[in-house]
């Protein structure tokens, strides 16, 4: 019997999960802007500042998201990049989530038909 031998993955290897959630996450919260540094060797460096907090004692620095993620995110078209801060030996850009929140879904708070249910979700 020979044994089983399973892959291992990184967390940014991951699918579409909590790497990527929490990523979308804080480049959707409007306080943290996060930016993408594209380097003239071509590294790029996606982060963003976090401010202080006295409370938890925590903060005050430059935070790094995970590049490969962030790449895969833009590949995907879930962020988009905005205009462009050239500087000699970097350019900066902001990055911004792809889509704006998307409206809710009216339930009808009465009982409706069958057929009413059925005209309603064709509209």
């Amino acid at each position: 019997m020979s044994p089983v031998l399973y892959s291992s993955r990184s967390r940014s290897e991951a699918p579409f999960e909590a790497a990527d959630a929490g990523v979308l996450r804080v480049m959707s919260n409007s306080r943290t802007p996060v930016f993408c540094t594209v380097h003239s060797s071509g590294r790029r460096r996606y982060g963003y500042w976090q401010p202080y907090d006295s409370v938890t004692n925590r903060g005050g620095c430059y935070v790094a998201l995970p590049t490969r993620v962030c790449d895969r995110l833009y590949s995907q078209g879930r962020i988009t990049l905005g205009e462009p801060l050239v500087d000699p030996a970097k350019t900066t850009y902001r990055v911004w989530p792809a889509h704006g929140p998307v409206a809710p879904v009216r339930i009808p708070a009465a009982r409706l038909p069958a057929m009413a249910v059925a005209q309603t979700l064709a509209a």
